[in-house]
């Protein structure tokens, strides 16, 4: 059973960066999509960012401040989260759609704060 390792996540001023990094825990076939996706408190999981077919989607919320990319190699990927608001506090969980089926992370809080 593939297990996605999620580390990165902290206590950050409102301004300032992290850098989230999820890896497989052995290879995988056919990665379909890569994604990050967070959950705050009373607040229904939404999906962040994510590269599917090799192009990379983010939410409005996000935009311009937050970067998705993999390392294929590594069956890796990572988070680049600039700019960051109190509002984005949140346990961000990582997601892989590939031929096996979906895989998710533990998830790592986020707090930004004010």
């Amino acid at each position: 059973q593939v297990q996605l390792v999620e580390s990165g996540g902290g206590l950050v001023q409102a301004g300032g960066s992290l850098r989230l990094s999820c890896a497989a825990s052995r290879s995988m076939f056919r990665i379909n999509a890569m994604g990050w996706h967070r959950q705050a408190p009373g607040k229904q999981r939404e999906l962040v960012a994510a590269i599917i077919g090799g192009s990379a989607n983010y939410a409005d919320s996000v935009k311009g401040r937050f970067t998705i990319s993999r390392d294929g190699a590594k069956n890796t990927v990572y988070l680049q989260m600039n700019s960051l608001k109190p509002e984005d506090t949140a346990v961000y969980y990582c997601n892989f759609e590939a031929l096996g089926g979906g895989y998710w992370g533990q998830g790592t809080q986020v707090t930004v704060s004010s």
